[in-house]
């Protein structure tokens, strides 16, 4: 990298986190200082020398600031090549003088839309158009410049200033971090603008789909060992997801860890009652709400102890002592929890009491609706599939009672319980409940029939009174008939087979009430 007298820096950014202290290390490195608009302002408020980038290019900021750095001086400053005889000419004759390193970022744009009623003027003045070129132009000339855009990098590059070993090397990974953060800018823009424009459109969807995440961590393995695996993250995740949980205790998360969680996650936070779930495979094999958190988390292990060894919890209020203590009793093994957080007591016992003290992970996440009606993406061979999530709010009100008898109120509590539980069990699914209380599930079955089998035989005895949910329309009296002889007192299906009549038929000749939802959940 060329070091000809004198060293010159051009500094532009929105964030200014650690600004001032990388600037004065700059300085002291005999860097000079050229700078913009707000930024200029503040390294001189902070009493750091700065070149007003108009006094070096003769040319006003115009626009109201929209135009003050597209300029050939800045441009050729950057672009230019002093080892090339026809560029050195040209620097020589236009009076411009190289910069050695270009600070860069950009406009918060994605800050901007993502504010709650943002107008479409606002949004389009956040686009920055100075800034990318500025940062396009030193990555791809960064054999002679160093491009900086993100705070974390300012610590190496002083070092690596310092120490003389700023080399092409290490700038060729600067350019690559540049030309990412551009292209997930643009990346944002076109989502906004698509977004924007699909209220004029018949389809949601654009023609091109470009999703950007960044690596969180690396994971202990796939589904199996042999399988390497990673989790990215978006850029500004949604509050509530799984993106910003932190983990408080416990070994490293594996990847069916992590599909396990989300899923404990998003069942507990459907419910405002104090709710627990067991999770195994991505199935809940225990479900509860109650009066209390220790109570629901009871119930919920009761539901199927012989699955819940080695299951993931999830819980919706703050974790309390009484709760630990249930979940630490003799003879229980939990891989991991989530929960809004954890009273320091409970944090205690759980660490320190059972056998698995040291290696359950514990997470917590501060629970929230706020990624509802995001996409859901999921890989196929050669493509992806996408489709909205299947989280729109429970609508009790567009039920409809279809049998000669109503439900009672207790069991159109449990109804309400067991058909949000059932979305959230892998098809065919049929939930048994009571009591605010999952019983047994038949999950991932081929046929409805089996499924509703391997419900009842979970359930046992206790099923005895209770309520059956089936995630799609029972194609055949059969499910009902399995259902009827487990003691089910009242089901809750979307209706819409062909078949509807014989079924409902059945449940008025058992004496069991049904509601028709109108909505499938499908869940493969």
């Amino acid at each position: 990298m060329s070091t000809a007298a004198p060293l010159r820096a051009l500094i532009s950014v929105s964030d200014k986190t650690g600004l001032e202290s990388f600037v004065r290390g700059l300085t002291d490195l005999g860097f000079e200082i050229l700078s913009t608009g707000g930024t200029r302002k503040f390294l001189e408020q902070a009493g750091i020398p700065v070149i007003d980038v108009t006094s070096y290019t003769g040319f006003p900021e115009i626009m109201d600031g929209r135009v003050k750095t597209l300029h050939p001086k800045v441009h050729g400053a950057i672009l230019g090549r002093p080892t090339l005889a026809s560029d050195a000419a040209a620097i020589a004759t236009h009076g411009i003088v190289p910069f050695q390193l270009v600070v860069v970022n950009l406009y918060p744009f994605q800050e901007t839309v993502a504010k709650p009623g943002v107008t479409f003027d606002e949004a389009v003045e956040n686009i920055d158009i100075g800034g990318p070129s500025m940062v396009r132009s030193a990555a791809k000339n960064h054999a002679h410049v160093a491009i900086v855009t993100q705070p974390m990098q300012y610590a190496e590059v002083l070092e690596r200033l310092r120490s003389q070993t700023l080399d092409e090397h290490y700038r060729r990974q600067l350019a690559g971090a540049a030309f990412e953060m551009t292209a997930v800018y643009d990346r944002a823009i076109s989502d906004y603008l698509a977004q924007v424009n699909s209220g004029a459109t018949a389809s949601a969807f654009g023609q091109r789909l470009t999703l950007t995440f960044h690596l969180q961590q690396e994971l202990r393995y796939g589904e199996n060992p042999h399988q390497q695996a990673a989790f990215y993250v978006e850029d500004h995740p949604a509050p509530g997801t799984l993106a910003t949980a932190k983990q408080l205790n416990g070994k490293e998360l594996s990847y069916n860890n992590l599909l396990d969680l989300d899923a404990a996650r998003a069942i507990v936070s459907e419910y405002r009652q104090p709710a627990a779930c067991v999770i195994k495979h991505n199935n809940p094999c225990g479900c509860a709400v109650a009066d209390t958190l220790s109570e629901a988390f009871h119930k919920a292990y009761e539901g199927d102890p012989i699955s819940a060894f080695g299951s993931i919890i999830g819980l919706n209020r703050i974790v309390d002592l009484a709760t630990a203590e249930r979940m630490c009793e003799p003879g229980r093994f939990i891989e991991a929890i989530i929960a809004p957080g954890y009273e320091p007591a409970a944090i205690q016992i759980l660490t320190t009491k059972p056998k698995w003290k040291g290696n359950v992970r514990l997470m917590q996440v501060d629970f929230s609706d706020a990624d509802r009606g995001a996409p859901d993406y999921r890989r196929v061979s050669g493509g992806l599939l996408v489709q909205d999530r299947d989280d729109l709010p429970q609508t009790a009100a567009d039920w409809k009672v279809v049998t000669k008898r109503s439900p009672t109120a207790d069991e159109l509590a449990d109804l309400q319980f067991a058909w949000t539980v059932c979305r959230y069990v892998k098809s065919n699914a049929i939930v048994f409940a009571r009591g605010g209380m999952l019983l047994g599930a038949g999950a991932g079955q081929m046929s409805r029939l089996d499924s509703s089998m391997i419900a009842a035989f979970k359930a046992g005895e206790r099923s005895q009174g209770g309520v059956v949910a089936s995630d799609a329309f029972f194609p055949f009296r059969d499910g009902i008939d399995a259902a009827a002889k487990a003691g089910i007192r009242a089901a809750i299906q979307p209706g819409g087979s062909k078949n509807d009549p014989e079924v409902i038929a059945a449940c008025d000749e058992y004496g069991i009430a049904m509601i028709f939802t109108g909505m499938r959940h499908f869940r493969h």
